[in-house]
């Protein structure tokens, strides 16, 4: 009675050396064209084919028909039918590698096979998990069965490795890393567990909330005793009504205490008529000026953005101490 049935060749699942293989990356067109079925990865020891091959969801996976052209087909197909032989093991190239954390699965420790090409099925006697693999990169055959393992993965034999996570190693998991980084830097010890983190996250959250809403109402109180400073010097004819958004964005770059000591030492804009009796005030920038107070109110802002030294001097003339523009 015939034993052909339909075997899993390859998943995503993750294998004991710590990489997966993606299906959807797995290019199966050519290996279509020669659907060789050999034993143990061992080329010139073809035992038969793999009929109907076909990838779905996240699985490859076909039928082993063997040739019993030579003594090894005829008993690799006595073991497979008895169940003493039953492991199937692909061999692929490794085309692409990818760190993406939407590949990496918990316990991950290399980067997960993103795109490859199938070369050859096998037929082999014990794998590093459900799925024993073989893979080739850089025309180089990296082989993940239990009994070459540490030979291969110490790069011996022309073999190569595959390169680590580069946030990971062989003895921690990437959530766990993960994990241990996030705790430091909440300031919690390195072994919290997610719910200590999860709560102190929350802490955070809710004194960020508290803080935003802090400097939201200091803002608008600032904003307010400004535009009231402002309205202040329009009333005692400081400044004129023009010149109110003017003052009012030097409020918002200055502060309000500063545009209070500026007000402060304002004069009221003087009649056309004094001006016309010849005392007037001298123009902004002008040597006769001999403090702040003597700068006309329209003027000052003009003096503070294209004199800021003589600003200064009169400033400090006026107070005794140092202005910082």
């Amino acid at each position: 009675m015939s034993k052909t049935r339909r075997v899993r060749i390859s998943n995503e699942s993750l294998n004991s050396y710590g990489t997966r293989v993606l299906t959807a990356g797995m290019n199966v067109e050519q290996y279509n064209r020669n659907p060789v079925l050999l034993y143990m990865h061992e080329r010139g020891q073809v035992i038969g084919y793999v009929r109907d091959l076909k990838v779905e969801g996240d699985e490859v996976t076909g039928e082993l028909m063997f040739d019993e052209a030579t003594e090894l087909s005829r008993r690799c197909k006595k073991q497979w039918e008895f169940g003493s032989l039953k492991m199937v093991s692909v061999g692929i190239d490794v085309l692409e590698l990818s760190e993406d954390p939407k590949y990496l699965l918990q316990g991950q420790t290399s980067p997960t096979i993103s795109k490859s090409k199938l070369f050859e099925v096998s037929l082999v006697d014990i794998g590093a998990n459900d799925d024993a693999i073989v893979l080739q990169k850089d025309g180089k055959r990296i082989e993940f069965s239990a009994w070459q393992s540490d030979r291969v993965e110490r790069g011996k034999d022309g073999g190569v490795e595959l390169p680590l996570l580069h946030s990971n190693n062989k003895n921690q998991k990437p959530k766990q890393m993960d994990q241990e980084k996030l705790a430091l830097e909440l300031g919690l010890p390195k072994d919290a567990d997610e719910a200590a983190i999860t709560a102190k996250l929350a802490k955070l959250k809710a004194d960020g909330a508290e803080a935003e809403t802090l400097r939201r109402e200091r803002d608008t109180l600032c904003a307010a005793r400004i535009e009231t400073l402002v309205n202040a010097a329009i009333a005692e004819k400081k400044i004129g009504e023009d010149k109110k958004q003017q003052f009012l964005d030097l409020g918002k770059k200055i502060g309000a205490d500063e545009l209070k000591q500026t007000f402060d030492a304002m004069s009221p804009m003087m009649k056309l008529s004094h001006i016309v009796g010849g005392s007037g005030t001298p123009a902004a920038g002008s040597a006769e000026y001999k403090k702040l107070s003597d700068v006309p109110g329209d003027e000052l802002v003009k003096l503070r953005e294209q004199d800021p030294a003589q600003y200064r001097k009169l400033y400090k003339a006026e107070y005794g101490i140092e202005c910082e523009i």
